[in-house]
């Protein structure tokens, strides 16, 4: 199975039913550290996209998905926007043509990754969507490199990344608003590590369906 457009479409859709039904989570974890508008911000930018999308005959996935991150930039405030817009726009940019293979959507996504990092100049460890991404992209292309087909390989991503997202609860912020309150930021889940493995897990389930239609999403 390759990603194409079709599929993209299928995931920018999935993340945004995502947002919307646990906004109101994504909104708890960010009223413990940080601002209290990450769910907020992340629904009306997906709103957004799923406005951007209609109508939209993009040439392949990476359009698709270049239109996603300029509209979740224009739109999110705060710093998931830009974040999630540059990570998308990245994807998009690496992907050419009218469908990829896994090995190729797995560097689209390590593009992804290396402009979250540029922006949010962010390690892991740093209580950020980096602690959810990096491990969700290691997942990812050992999954690949073992032979594994685009399911399988973003099943293990969103694995890798929910759990990453938990493995953030006992960190100290470095970066961002939640660093502000220092030692206090410890015991709390990172939204944006939370987020994040939405959007993995938005992706699992969509090639899933993709690969046994009629089987139904899995929660």
């Amino acid at each position: 199975m390759d990603f194409d457009t079709a599929l993209a479409e299928a995931w920018v859709r999935a993340v945004a039913a995502a947002v919307e039904q646990r906004q109101g989570e994504l909104t708890e974890l960010d009223s413990a550290i940080g601002d209290g508008d990450h769910g907020s911000n992340l629904q009306r930018g997906f709103s957004a996209v799923l406005t951007a999308l209609d109508g939209l005959e993009p040439a392949g996935p990476g359009a698709l998905l270049s239109r996603t991150g300029t509209t979740l930039i224009s739109k999110v405030g705060g710093a998931s926007g830009p974040l999630y817009g540059k990570a998308f726009r990245a994807l998009g940019a690496a992907l050419d043509g009218p469908a990829a293979d896994p090995a190729a959507l797995g560097e689209a996504l390590a593009a992804g990754l290396a402009a979250v990092r540029a922006l949010g100049r962010a390690e892991p460890g740093d209580k950020t969507i980096v602690d959810a991404y990096t491990p969700a992209l290691a997942a990812y292309r050992q999954a690949v490199a073992a032979g594994e087909g685009l399911p399988r390989a973003c099943g293990a991503a969103a694995d890798a990344a929910e759990q990453g997202a938990r493995d953030t609860v006992p960190l100290q912020a470095r970066k961002g608003r939640a660093s502000y309150l220092g030692p206090r930021s410890v015991g709390h889940q990172d939204p944006g590590a939370t987020s994040t493995a939405l959007l993995f897990r938005a992706l699992a389930e969509v090639t899933a369906g993709r690969a046994h239609p009629g089987a139904g999403r899995s929660g």
